[in-house]
């Protein structure tokens, strides 16, 4: 019987890698996203080209009645959800100095991150505790870690991520939910290509034990473990993937 898993923004890039990996692990994947029906359906044709078994549903994680809609659908097509992989990114972060940056922006972040968190975390409970088991696995950064080169926002938004994560994973324990965050640093995506100058990759990829940047299929080996019920005594810890960038240089410092 297949774990039945949710990707949540998952029509392209890290999401899409992702959702590939779990479905050549024997997961029914339903590769949600908000946008782009094509390139989702586009990722169901590759999971099941490979051999694997998906499915393709829209909804706006950050909004509850969506939510409430996705999740009702699952379990009235699946009678379970065993595994969320929390990765839709919900609001692109703006990259500038305080001195820079607004209220607004700054608050749609940090609001964006965690309410595509919450909301879909709420939902999925319920029904994981019914069932005594599930799995949650949240996309971080280490950019959590770091401070400077305008990663405010991002930072502390992906901060309070982890930060909430642990809270869910405390909460859930004892009804058989566990709970990751996986925490990549610098990954080749679309939607990095306009941050990662061909300078900025070089340096990346000098700093790295891979000898070059960091790929979503790195990422997706990561989730993929993570993912796996028999690493349900780690809940509430964090899976830093940075390619050993944080112990061959320390990481950015500035």
């Amino acid at each position: 019987m297949p774990q039945i898993t949710l990707v949540t923004g998952a029509a392209r890039g890290l999401g899409a890698s992702i959702a590939r990996r779990l479905g050549t692990r024997g997961h029914h994947v339903i590769v949600n996203y908000r946008t782009g029906a094509a390139n989702a359906a586009e990722v169901v044709r590759d999971i099941e080209a490979s051999g694997g078994s998906a499915s393709s549903v829209r909804a706006d994680v950050t909004d509850p009645s969506a939510v409430d809609g996705l999740v009702t659908g699952i379990l009235t097509t699946h009678g379970r959800i065993d595994t969320v992989v929390v990765n839709a990114n919900t609001a692109p972060p703006p990259f500038a100095a305080l001195a820079d940056l607004s209220w607004t922006a700054f608050a749609a972040k940090v609001t964006g991150e965690l309410a595509g968190a919450f909301h879909i975390t709420k939902r999925v409970l319920e029904p994981m505790r019914a069932q005594r088991g599930g799995r949650i696995v949240y996309i971080g950064s280490t950019a959590a870690d770091y401070v400077g080169e305008g990663r405010l926002a991002h930072g502390t938004a992906k901060s309070a991520l982890a930060t909430f994560a642990r809270h869910v994973a405390a909460e859930s324990a004892c009804d058989g939910v566990s709970v990751l965050v996986v925490a990549p640093g610098a990954i080749r995506t679309p939607a990095t290509a306009e941050v990662l100058t061909s300078e900025r990759s070089a340096v990346l990829a000098q700093e790295s034990v891979l000898g070059r940047m960091l790929e979503p299929e790195d990422i997706a080996a990561a989730v993929a473990v993570a993912a796996d019920p028999a690493l349900r005594a780690a809940t509430g810890t964090t899976m830093r993937v940075d390619a050993g960038w944080s112990v061959l240089v320390g990481g950015p410092v500035s």
